[in-house]
């Protein structure tokens, strides 16, 4: 069976892709398209305010393309120096709250401890920092997409928690999707199923799948893996054709798996 998964492959240098992985042991033939390309903005000012940890209470990550941003800063030698020498332990002193273990991965890469990354998603982090921090308390740095969702800023300010965001990428259509998707389509056909990974994937991707399959899109099962992506589908007035996958990898295996079985999906 043929999957479709809308997401850039994992670095070479660290091994093969879990997913590609994964679902090859399933006898499942996944292909990966990469659906997105980000614009680094602002790095100056990112690194200004990195250089002030005491005017802060912490750090907020809930992309691993914020983290990317302060590495590119860190290229520099000037500013690596200063980082190494002082700025990482002034930082360690403060929690540094993130979501998933890719964030945390690229949180550690950088010398400071992750904390939340069990949370999962924007709103059960935001109820993490909410049973650590005071109302009132110090500001916490929040480098984001400018696409990022408004639930985790809402919650903290709602509870008195003071957060600055600050916008260090941008988030566009990968220039090569369409030509992908059409290559894609033409050589392989129509897949079993599609996967999604992010809201931005929903809606750069959806209509060109729509237009590919034709006739047979209600063959394809399309599922994601962020709540943003129903919401988008909805926008699209695709809701009813997305599937929520609340434990990424494995449930993503355990649907496709049961698809190609005809079997019924059972709730997680």
């Amino acid at each position: 069976m043929k999957v479709l998964l809308l997401k850039d492959p994992k670095d070479k240098d660290s091994g093969p892709d879990p997913y590609i992985k994964e679902l090859g042991s399933y006898s499942l033939e996944a292909t990966l398209i990469p659906v997105l390309s980000f614009e680094f903005t602002s790095l100056d000012s990112l690194f200004e305010k990195l250089s002030h940890p005491e005017c802060y209470g912490g750090l907020v990550f809930t992309s691993p393309r914020a983290l990317e941003a302060i590495k590119i800063c860190l290229k520099e030698k000037s500013k690596k120096e200063a980082w190494s020498k002082s700025l990482k332990q002034m930082w360690n002193i403060k929690p540094t709250y993130v979501v998933g273990k890719a964030t945390a991965s690229l949180v550690e890469e950088i010398g400071l401890i992750p904390q939340g990354e069990k949370a999962g998603n924007a709103e059960k982090l935001a109820e993490y920092i909410c049973s650590r921090e005071k109302p009132n308390s110090s500001v916490l740095l929040f480098p984001c997409g400018a696409l990022k969702r408004e639930v985790l800023p809402t919650v903290l300010r709602e509870k008195g928690i003071p957060l600055e965001s600050l916008t260090v990428y941008q988030t566009t259509q990968h220039p090569d999707l369409q030509e992908s998707l059409s290559s894609y389509f033409s050589q392989q056909g129509i897949p079993a199923s599609v996967a999604f990974f992010s809201p931005s994937g929903v809606k750069f991707c959806l209509q060109h799948i729509q237009k590919l399959s034709g006739d047979l899109i209600n063959q394809v099962k399309v599922s994601s893996l962020k709540n943003g992506g129903i919401q988008e589908a909805g926008n699209l007035r695709w809701a009813n054709k997305i599937e929520r996958l609340l434990h990424p990898l494995q449930t993503l295996i355990l649907s496709l798996v049961c698809v190609y079985f005809s079997e019924e999906i059972p709730s997680l």
